[in-house]
């Protein structure tokens, strides 16, 4: 594995742990509400498109799964440490729990939503780039994002806000899903000028 693939993968799994610590932040954008993994997590499935697109679906779906275990891995720990008894002089334990008092539903839905709209980003980016060669790497980036994005939606809202309404989960769905594939469509630019620069530098033989 390249250097530059192995910071890709880290990059990735950093996003996903990243954004999920993040979460506990909400701001204001206008007349909308977002929650501050908003602003981390769309450039995984960035990473996602740059390695699916460069290195191949299998070694995407390695990065995916080791982010999953990673993930895991960090969720079990910080709940390990959050049951460790502070020191005496130590006021933090209401603010760290804060942070770190994971909700299991939230919890099992975000992770399942990750694993199935990630693969589901990277599986319809190879399929495309299989039929297409080179050829209109945006819109395949565009329409895998929005076929990833729309998968983790499906499965992260229904388990994680049941209850709250079919409409009001219609709502937040297609929302999340409009905003998420637009940060990605802002970013095009960038995303292929580095997918190129990767293709350029990249030795595959």
């Amino acid at each position: 594995m390249s250097k530059k693939f192995t910071v890709l993968a880290i990059l990735f799994c950093v996003c996903l742990i990243a954004s999920n610590l993040f979460e506990t932040k909400i701001f204001t954008a206008g007349l909308i509400t977002l929650t501050g993994g908003f602003v981390l997590f769309p450039v995984s499935y960035i990473i996602n498109d740059c390695i699916s697109e460069v290195y191949g679906y299998r070694k995407a779906k390695f990065v995916i799964w080791a982010a999953f275990a990673m993930n895991v891995f960090f969720v079990l720990s910080s709940q390990l440490v959050k049951i460790l008894p502070g020191a005496s002089f130590w006021d933090g334990q209401e603010h760290f729990d804060y942070i770190f008092d994971a909700n299991l539903r939230i919890t099992i839905a975000s992770m399942l939503a990750f694993l199935t709209g990630s693969i589901m980003n990277a599986k319809v980016m190879s399929r495309m780039k299989h039929r297409d060669g080179e050829k209109r790497f945006g819109l395949r980036a565009v329409l895998s994002s929005l076929a990833g994005e729309g998968i983790d939606s499906l499965v992260f809202f229904p388990i994680a806000f049941f209850g709250v309404g079919f409409r009001n989960l219609v709502v937040m769905m297609l929302t999340q899903i409009a905003l998420k594939t637009m940060y990605e469509v802002v970013l095009l630019p960038i995303t292929a000028r580095f997918v190129k620069y990767l293709k350029a530098h990249e030795n595959f033989s």
